[in-house]
């Protein structure tokens, strides 16, 4: 059980320009000075003493935070499930939400909150940061006051942003199609296989051909996620005992292969055997490339010819993060192997073309 502080409303203004519920998990973000000097997770109010300018945002935030804040190293399907019933329970209630996350799982985090929630129009704005917002240099401030004014941005009246989004470093980009790249920069996600949504300036220049078209609601939660899934990252010199420990667990109901270029494996007799052996158990196989840009092609090169005989889905330009997701969300939604391919091959989400 995830405890979460009551949820504290910050009504600025009698006219807003939109509400927006902001949740806490933890992360670099949050991070504030105690009287030892030491770096500790900190609360909205200490985020407004630092930021007193989201006052005139003319933007009503209200908060919810995670009890005990976490690393988002430790972040687990049980938060992601948590993050879920919060928006669904609240969505009614304001104009856009902000979930405030460590940057390290964000785009995991992002992708899977994209699959449990269905029908959502209405911004999902994931945020954090690269130095705590007590640094002189933080990006803490651009990254907060500008995912604000996303969540809370209208066009004749309805929502701009109708998806799951990360905002980081000046741009908008869409959640499931998102990695980190960087540790040591600002610029810390990219979005390779998908144009940016938004690139905040001046003013907030949205790319309104990349945008989802708002459509009516029909939001529905579908919380379960099935972890029983091993992601096999292919290098040369990976040996027989290594792979089929992965590729034949017991326990293992889907494997993501991060694959070489346009989809390549190894053509050895040993490696297809094993992924026919695997594909034979039940198991879904879906092969992603390990590069950053790019897609799946089966059948470009010899080397991956045979995959589509043995039954492992392209995953074309998944995310290895996106991908990871999907399988979970596939995994708990169908009992039956054709549906749950059909599934991973067919976009739901904005996740792939």
């Amino acid at each position: 059980m995830i405890d979460v502080k009551p949820i504290e409303h910050f009504d600025f203004h009698k006219s807003p320009k939109g509400r927006v519920l902001t949740i806490y998990t933890g992360g670099t973000l949050g991070m504030d000075f105690n009287d030892s000097g030491s770096l500790v997770p900190c609360g909205f109010e200490q985020i407004l003493e630092r930021v007193p300018v989201l006052k005139e945002l003319q933007v009503n935030i209200s908060v919810i935070s995670f009890q005990e804040p976490i690393d988002s190293s430790n972040v687990h399907i049980e938060h992601w499930q948590l993050l879920a019933s919060l928006i669904y329970d609240h969505y009614d209630q304001f104009d856009g939400f902000l979930i405030l996350h460590g940057t390290d799982t964000m785009a995991y985090s992002a992708s899977a909150l994209s699959f449990m929630l269905e029908g959502v129009n209405k911004p999902i704005i994931f945020t954090g940061a690269q130095l705590p917002i007590a640094s002189p240099r933080s990006d803490a401030t651009e990254n907060l006051v500008t995912s604000l004014e996303i969540a809370a941005d209208k066009k004749n009246g309805k929502p701009i942003i109708t998806e799951v989004c990360i905002f980081f470093n000046h741009v908008l980009l869409r959640g499931n199609r998102s990695k980190k790249v960087e540790s040591q920069h600002f610029d810390a996600f990219e979005s390779e296989n998908y144009p940016i949504l938004a690139e905040a300036g001046i003013s907030i220049d949205y790319q309104w051909s990349y945008l989802k078209p708002y459509a009516k609601d029909f939001i529905r939660v579908n919380p379960e996620m099935d972890n029983n899934v091993v992601v096999l990252k292919l290098f040369p010199g990976l040996n027989k005992i290594t792979a089929a420990s992965i590729l034949l667990a017991d326990a293992v109901k889907g494997v993501i292969i991060e694959s070489y270029g346009s989809g390549n494996v190894p053509n050895e007799k040993w490696f297809l055997d094993l992924l026919r052996e695997s594909a034979k158990m039940g198991k879904l196989i879906l092969n992603v490339s390990q590069c950053n840009g790019g897609r799946v092609m089966h059948g470009k090169y010899e080397t991956s010819s045979e995959l589509d005989k043995i039954g492992v889905v392209s995953g074309h330009d998944l995310t290895s993060e996106a991908a990871t997701a999907k399988m979970m969300y596939v995994l708990a939604r169908f009992s039956n192997l054709r549906d749950a391919k059909k599934c991973l091959r067919t976009p739901i989400r904005g996740e792939m073309n």
